[in-house]
């Protein structure tokens, strides 16, 4: 029994320790437990490869998009999805809707709209939400027309193709871009 006291501190010096880098953040997270979870799209569009890293919000009864959507209100910046903001990297300059852009990683932001939405690409690719964005860091905002999906779509979805087609689908609404 000499060893319980033993086991005991090493117990608390363990829980201490946890405990310690839990609350300086140096711990890593599970972000696939979080409500909304992670999501990556990986794509090679010519010789150009294009990520988009996001966060997966669900509907659960709520509208999406709207004046009084809690979720992402008509004509507000939006992180397009949840938790950070959703980054956009492309390994070499390209086009988005025939719009330069250069090499590098972006917050993507949108500003929805009931017939078009705003994407903007934010030079500040690291942030949390929306929160402390600020348009004099955009790179590039293009407007695009929305499209209505046959099926609502419960989890925000985003896709891209070989072709450099962006897709994001969130609710019944689905607004698109190309990059090349």
């Amino acid at each position: 029994m000499r060893f319980l006291p033993l086991a005991a501190l090493a117990g608390a010096a363990l829980l201490l320790q946890t405990t310690t880098a839990l609350a300086q953040g140096t711990m890593p997270e599970d972000k696939s437990k979080r409500p909304s979870p992670p999501a990556e799209v990986k794509t090679t569009v010519g010789s150009t490869d294009l990520t988009i890293d996001y966060s997966r919000p669900s509907l659960k009864g709520r509208e999406a998009f709207g004046a009084k959507s809690p979720l992402a209100p008509t004509g507000e910046v939006w992180r397009t999805g949840a938790n950070e903001a959703t980054t956009f990297t492309v390994n070499k300059p390209v086009k988005v809707n025939g719009q330069a852009l250069a090499a590098g990683s972006y917050a993507l932001f949108t500003i929805p709209g009931p017939t078009e939405w705003t994407v903007i690409f934010n030079k500040t690719a690291k942030q949390w939400g929306a929160f402390k964005y600020q348009e004099k860091d955009d790179a590039l905002r293009l407007k695009v027309k929305l499209k209505t999906v046959a099926a609502p779509v419960e989890e925000f979805t985003i896709t891209a193709d070989k072709s450099g087609k962006v897709a994001m689908m969130w609710g019944k609404t689905q607004a698109d871009f190309v990059v090349k």
